[in-house]
């Protein structure tokens, strides 16, 4: 097309206003991007991360917790009362396992034995307990789904030194 001028003129819609249009309409929707990918990393910062085995592994530790564990435990983790104060049989009540508790101060290794082989195998001689070991009863695969639900519970601060002191054992 030309006007007789002997220039071309440019094609509607492709002049400096357009191009500064479709400047800042990707601009804008970077931003956009960055602020959702901002918000949606920000809303699950405190959901379980991927060490704690995803959701499959944390709705068979649940439910392998509630029908093992709780009676004892807690169903919300909380252990029993003064668990800290001997019994009149020398025995201690059950802990907690939420972040009240010491469950947190042990690297996953120990926690694994003394859920699968019981706590009197790590105890000193005369140690009283009921907490007996699980390796009849459950598989190593909910044993580690057990645990991963409990760690799942945790503060994030409280699973980074968790993590920290499993990292800290040989052998981790």
């Amino acid at each position: 097309m030309n006007d007789g001028s002997g220039k071309n003129p440019r094609p509607k819609g492709t002049g400096p206003r357009r191009q500064m249009a479709l400047i800042l309409a990707v601009s804008l929707g970077a931003i956009l991007i960055i602020a959702v990918g901002g918000y949606v990393i920000g809303r699950f910062a405190d959901e379980p991360g991927p060490e704690a085995g995803g959701t499959a592994q944390l709705a068979l530790g649940k439910s392998v917790y509630v029908a093992q564990c709780a009676a004892c435990h807690g169903v919300n983790l909380e252990g029993q009362p003064n668990w800290r104060q001997r019994l009149p049989s020398g025995e201690l009540p059950a802990p907690p396992h939420d972040a009240s508790g010491h469950t947190w101060h042990h690297p996953d290794g120990f926690l694994f034995d003394v859920t699968k082989h019981g706590t009197l195998r790590f105890a000193p001689p005369g140690y009283k307990t009921t907490m007996g070991g699980f390796a009849e009863v459950l598989s190593d695969a909910e044993i580690t789904a057990v645990i991963a639900y409990i760690k799942a519970s945790w503060p994030p601060e409280i699973r980074a030194r968790q993590a920290d002191i499993t990292a800290r054992q040989p052998g981790s």
